[in-house]
């Protein structure tokens, strides 16, 4: 039998791994067991009746957490040269194509949100193999793809994240650090769980949430009451 290491059974003492828990005290008790001497960021894991398989019960979206994520994130905006004044003004990390293209395909993807135009799609569809596993693939649906560069760039500042169900049926999304105040994770962890509600595909049957758990880097997942979310 494994052996339980001692910052486990700290953590294990302080919940109980089976009990469901209303969101405001699963966020305390995430902040309780978090023992990584750094600025740990603190995820959903949501699980969801769908068969990401077909297409009709698909659940992808994007949102702007009221206080952001807590991290800084690196935008690259590819684009034509008469928006890149207007990418750069907007607070853009990089900005150009040509030589941004070339830098990707040689492997550089140290970024965190790739912005373009739809008039460049057909050149920025070539990194597919590259952009799409990382999640950095630019997709009109999550606003990456867009003529109005300064708003997609200012909500990503601003803490706009792109979630999407995986091949198991589960959303995976950061909604903020542990630093944060417990109101201020319950707020961000609200609005994508409400949001994630009201995209339940019409062609989803049974049980759409079936669970979600809220954990930071490292620690132990905490379940969440979702009855509770009506009034957290």
């Amino acid at each position: 039998m494994a052996k339980i290491s001692k910052k486990r059974k700290d953590a294990l003492a302080k919940f109980d791994k089976d009990q469901a828990y209303a969101l405001p005290e699963a966020v305390d008790i995430v902040k309780q067991i978090t023992t990584t001497n750094f600025d740990a960021s603190v995820d959903l894991d949501i699980r969801l009746g769908v068969d990401p398989r077909k297409a009709n019960q698909l659940v992808r979206g994007s949102i702007t957490l009221p206080h952001g994520t807590g991290k800084v994130k690196r935008v690259l905006v590819l684009c034509t040269p008469d928006k890149e004044e207007e990418a750069k003004a907007a607070g853009a990390d990089y900005v150009g194509l040509d030589e941004y293209i070339q830098k990707i395909k040689g492997g550089w993807t140290d970024i965190d949100v790739v912005i373009t135009m739809p008039s460049v799609m057909p050149k920025v569809g070539a990194l597919g193999r590259i952009l799409g596993p990382r999640g950095l693939m630019p997709n009109p649906k999550t606003g990456t793809v867009t003529m109005d560069i300064t708003r997609a760039v200012n909500e990503v500042k601003a803490g706009k994240i792109d979630f999407k169900v995986d091949k198991f049926g589960i959303i995976h999304a950061a909604v903020g650090k542990v630093s944060f105040t417990k109101e201020q994770l319950v707020e961000n962890a609200n609005e994508l769980l409400h949001t994630v509600i009201k995209m339940k595909p019409s062609a989803s049957k049974g049980t759409y949430m079936k669970s979600t758990f809220i954990s930071s880097t490292m620690s132990l997942g905490v379940r969440i009451d979702l009855k509770s979310l009506t009034t957290s």
